[in-house]
Order: structure tokens, then C-alpha cells, then sequence
């Protein structure tokens, strides 16, 4: 019952001058953490891409793109850490300047910072809701389609003369003995041009004179464009074979309509109503998954409050530390529940839910042992002196 009147009385003096300080602490303190982290993680992004571009041949034009749709993918976790980690600084800062010590004798102590933080939380776990279930799927599908652009593409960038190269997984033997244009984005020209392809398992060669790679603007298709030529269906020794004179051919190499889907059909990239109905347990698992990321917050936001309550006598940073391993343990058991989900392990209803009840119910424990236990031992303590 006392319980319930202190949040009441917080409620009430949450527009008061003293809440206001602390909520716009808490937001200076978030921004200022955000801010360090982001450009700690976008310089790890730029180094991957990089990597990856000099790996896979991503080009450079790309290569922003990606860094930014990695960034939005990540930004729920960093302003989740950074909120948490602002909740415990600006509480640990109002006890070691003595100004928690002045609150608390007018009778305002941890459960009315823990109302006096919501204003700053709420918005926070709304904003971080609306990038987990619109922005960050949206990022995905189009990081998936750049992908598996840049994977069909990076295959036919560079034709090498005089050299048999395989491409779509041995489906297409390609031979040349001369190239002009090494430029993967210009329309080579070849001569002397030998193709070997697969058509429902028959075996096609194809021998031309000259070729020409070009993209069909409309459909994005890449082709080749052979001329003066000759195609065998079945290899020239069988009875069956198939002889095709042609002045001009167009080979397809790269599926402009495949490629545009690229990763559109993935758990990650569908949206939450398609989720929400939806029986598979990879699906289930991404829907609670979206939802888990906001209400960890809004959670989190109760045990920085109890992180950050020092003493002068203290360690300065303890709660700081104990903080990050509670958030890196918070989340891998979330990641551990979601893996349990996929796999069929546990049953949706239990899913990702008993990660929270766990650490709400930890937080409930730490409030209890800070407050209730040590106000008990004390009165017992005083009771035999006396």
C-alpha cells in the first residue's frame, strides 16, 4: 500500500522544478552517450564495408548506403544502452553532489525517480517501437536487395580473356580470347566467344564470332549479345543434337526480376502483420523479438535507478559496470530465447517473455534487499543495543 502512494505522490510532482532537472539531465547525459557511441560503431561499419567491398566487389557507390542501413539497423540497441547507461550517471550524479541526499529528506527517493524517469523513457521505447517494426525492417529489404544486386552483378564485372570461368554455380562455362573494355560497368566486347549452359539438364554450346555485354535499362537483365554464331543442343557426337545458325542471339546471365526481390521473402524484412499471423516459429520469434527491444528499456530504466544510487564512500563507476553486464547478459538471454523460439525448443507463449518477468523480477529482489532487508537487519540491530 505504501508502495503504491509513493508512485501516486510521484506522479503528481512529476512537473515539479526538481523532476525537471533530473529529466533533462538524463536526456543531456542519453544524447552524450548516443553520440559516442554511434561514431564508435558507424567507424567500425566504415572499416567492415570497406572490407567487404574490397572482398566482393561492392561498389563505391554502394558503399554509403550500406554503412546507413547497418546504422539504422543498429541504432535500437545503442540508444537502449544509452538511455540505461544515462539513467545510472545522472542518478549517480545527484548523490555524489549531495543533491539525491536533499531530495530524499523530503521524502523523495528511489521509486519517485523511478516515475521522474518516464517522460524520458516512454518516448524513447515509442521511437525505438516505430524503428524495430517500420524503419529497420524496411533497411533490411533494402540492404538485401543491394546485396544480392552486387552478388549476381560482381560475377559477370570482369570477363577474363583467354580463360574458362564458371558462373551461377557451374550452370554457365564461359570462354573468350579477347576482351575489350576491362571496365565491369561498360558494355565489353569479345571475340571469339564459346558459352556452355544448362537447359532443364540438357547441355547447350554456344559459339559465336563477337559478343557484347549490355543491361536491359527497363528490366535490369544482364545479357550477352552474341552475333555470327552457332548453337548445339546435346554435344555434337549424339544423334539427337540440335544445330541453330543465328546472325544475332541475347543470352540472359543475370534475372533483373530475381534480383530486385532479394531477400524480400526473409522474417527480417516482413511486416508485423505478416507476422502476426503467421504460424512459423522463425516468425513468431522476429515478432516478439521487435517488441522485446522497447519494453527491455523501459524495464532497464527501473534498475538504473537503483545502479545509481551511490555513496560518497562508494565505488565511483561500479554502477556503470555492473550496468553494462547486466544489459550484455539481458540481451544475450533474449538472444538465447530467440534461438530456443526458432528452433521449436520453447512454445510461443513462453517465447522471449520470460527473459523480462526474469529481470523485472530481479529488479523487484534489488529493490527489496536495498530497502525493506536492510531497514529490517537495521531495527533488529537497534532492538538488541537497546
Amino acid at each position: 500500500m505504501k508502495l503504491s502512494n509513493d508512485f501516486k505522490q510521484a506522479y503528481y510532482l512529476i512537473n515539479t522544478i526538481l523532476a525537471k532537472y533530473l529529466m533533462r539531465n538524463a536526456w543531456v547525459l542519453t544524447g552524450a552517450v548516443f553520440l559516442i557511441i554511434s561514431l564508435v560503431v558507424f567507424g567500425n561499419q566504415v572499416v567492415l564495408m570497406i572490407k567487404e567491398s574490397i572482398k566482393y566487389g561492392i561498389p563505391t557507390t554502394d558503399l554509403l548506403p550500406l554503412i546507413s542501413f547497418n546504422m539504422i539497423r543498429d541504432i535500437p540497441l545503442i540508444l537502449s544502452l544509452s538511455l540505461f547507461l544515462a539513467i545510472i550517471l545522472t542518478v549517480s550524479k545527484f548523490y555524489k553532489n549531495s543533491e539525491a541526499v536533499v531530495m530524499n529528506s523530503l521524502g523523495l527517493g528511489d521509486k519517485h525517480f523511478m516515475v521522474f524517469m518516464q517522460p524520458v523513457v516512454l518516448p524513447v521505447s515509442l521511437f525505438i517501437l516505430l524503428l524495430t517494426t517500420l524503419v529497420v525492417p524496411w533497411t533490411k529489404t533494402q540492404k538485401n536487395i543491394i546485396i544480392e544486386r552486387n552478388n549476381n552483378a560482381s560475377e559477370f564485372a570482369f570477363i577474363k580473356q583467354r580463360e574458362f570461368q564458371e558462373f551461377k554455380n557451374g550452370e554457365i562455362v564461359f570462354y573468350t580470347s579477347k576482351v575489350k573494355g576491362a571496365d565491369g560497368n561498360a558494355q565489353q566486347q569479345m571475340e571469339e566467344v564459346f558459352v556452355y549452359t544448362l537447359d532443364d539438364g540438357e547441355p547447350i554450346i554456344t559459339l559465336a564470332k563477337q559478343a557484347q555485354k549490355y543491361t536491359n535499362p527497363k528490366t535490369h537483365s544482364t545479357y550477352l549479345r552474341l552475333q555470327d554464331g552457332m548453337r548445339y543442343h546435346g554435344f555434337p557426337s549424339e544423334a539427337n543434337k540440335k544445330i541453330l545458325n543465328f546472325d544475332s542471339y541475347d543470352l540472359q546471365i543475370i534475372d533483373g526480376e530475381v534480383r530486385s526481390d532479394g531477400g524480400s521473402t526473409k522474417e527480417e524484412s516482413q511486416g508485423m502483420i505478416d507476422l502476426l499471423y503467421s504460424d512459423n516459429p522463425k516468425d513468431v520469434a522476429e515478432f516478439q523479438w521487435r517488441l522485446s527491444q522497447p519494453l527491455s528499456i523501459f524495464i532497464l530504466s527501473f534498475l538504473g535507478v537503483l545502479l545509481g544510487k551511490t555513496s560518497h564512500r562508494g565505488g565511483k563507476n561500479l554502477g556503470v559496470l555492473f550496468g553494462v553486464a547486466a544489459f550484455i547478459i539481458y540481451n544475450n538471454a533474449l538472444l538465447m530465447a530467440r534461438s530456443s523460439l526458432e528452433s521449436g525448443e520453447i512454445s510461443a507463449l513462453v517465447g522471449l517473455w520470460w527473459v523480462h518477468l526474469l529481470m523485472f523480477g530481479f529488479i523487484f529482489l534489488l529493490y527489496i534487499y536495498r530497502h525493506e532487508k536492510l531497514t529490517m537487519i537495521t531495527n533488529l540491530l537497534l532492538e538488541k543495543v537497546k
